[in-house]
Formats: structure tokens, C-alpha cells, sequence
């Protein structure tokens, strides 16, 4: 399981990119569920456009993107949507990962049901709110810390610095010239990588 100090450093883009390759793992009623974190996207607080708490921003919703560092913040995109995202960094700076999709490595059979799918395809966790639904993480676990029944563990999966692939986040035109920042990763060739598209 990832330590404290892994979430608390102050570079963002940096722990954005050491979390590929880690695996993210939930641990519920239904049995233990969990997959290698192949995308990321880093999100840098208060003079981020993108950010939920640009220009410090406060809501009953962002409140967890203050917290320290090594909690999860799960919030509802569309109404439909459950994203999940790592909280960084330490009290009152809102840093957060987007985790958009992982390599499906344990628990297949329960993501399958809580997906509604019959075999397994990149599907499944490809996407920030596939990967929510097939993990079983929801808005009620947001503030969760990340040593409970969320965790993400370093297995010794190696990504090579040559295999990150950096380009712009999805879904972000709002946020005018912080959207063209290169700021989601990815490891490149997996097929379990989402299909969103940057600007």
C-alpha cells in the first residue's frame, strides 16, 4: 500500500505520472476488485483553470480537495458519472489525480456484473466512469482515506519514462489556456487506455 508521503509531495504532474503502473484496488462487500492504473490526469488547485478549486474555490463538494494528501474525492459528472480522483499535496492545497483508466487485473468477474458485461474488453475500465462503476466507487466515498477499502498498492510494475505519453485533458475547453496544459498521461500502447480526446 502506498504511504502518506507518496500522496503529500507538492508536485502534482510528478505523483500524475508516478501513479502508472501502480494498481488501484477496492476491497467491498462483493469481493476484492482492482486493475493498474494506466491514465492519469493532474488537476493543480487554486490557479488551475481546470480545477474545482480554481482561485480557491470552496464548496460542500470541493471541501475534500482541501484535505491532505492520500484521500479519494469522487464527485458526479452528467448526473451519471462517478469519477475518482487522488487528493495531493498537503492541508488547504487542493491538488487531485483524475485516475481515467486501469488494466483490469483482479475481481474480473464482479466488475463484469457491476458493469453489465459478459466478456471482458478494454470496455470495461477504459474511462474515468467505467473504471468508477467496475470498481464499485461511488460519490459516498468521497473523503475515503486511500488505506481502507480504497488503497492503491506498488505491485513492482515498471513504466519506462519512454512508454509515458503526455497530452491535454479531456473535457476541459472551459478552462481557456490552462485546457492546452499537457497535463494527462498515459502508458502508451495499452489498450485499456481511454478513447477521450484532448484538444
Amino acid at each position: 500500500m502506498l504511504p502518506e508521503d507518496f500522496y503529500t509531495r507538492k508536485h502534482v504532474v510528478q505523483i500524475a505520472k508516478d501513479l502508472l503502473g501502480k494498481v488501484l484496488v477496492t476491497d467491498f462487500e462483493e469481493g476484492r476488485t482492482s486493475g493498474i492504473i494506466v491514465e492519469t490526469e493532474a488537476y493543480a488547485g487554486v490557479g488551475d483553470k481546470a480545477s474545482h478549486a480554481y482561485g480557491g474555490r470552496r464548496t460542500t463538494r470541493t471541501e475534500t480537495m482541501y484535505s491532505r494528501g492520500g484521500v479519494a474525492y469522487v464527485y458526479l459528472c452528467y448526473g451519471i458519472h462517478h469519477l475518482f480522483n487522488v487528493v495531493t499535496n498537503v492541508q488547504d492545497i487542493p491538488h487531485a489525480i483524475l485516475v481515467r483508466a486501469i488494466e483490469p487485473l483482479e475481481g474480473i468477474d464482479i466488475m463484469l456484473a457491476r458493469r453489465n458485461k459478459e466478456k471482458l474488453t478494454p470496455q470495461l475500465t477504459a474511462g474515468p466512469g467505467a473504471m468508477s462503476q467496475a470498481l464499485g466507487i461511488s460519490t459516498g466515498h468521497t473523503g475515503l482515506a486511500l488505506n481502507t477499502h480504497i488503497f492503491i498498492e506498488d505491485r513492482g510494475i515498471k513504466v519506462r519514462k519512454t512508454d509515458i505519453v503526455s497530452g491535454t485533458r479531456v473535457g476541459v475547453a472551459y478552462a481557456l489556456e490552462d485546457a492546452y496544459l499537457p497535463y494527462r498521461f498515459w502508458i502508451k500502447g495499452n489498450p485499456y487506455v481511454s478513447r477521450g480526446k484532448g484538444l
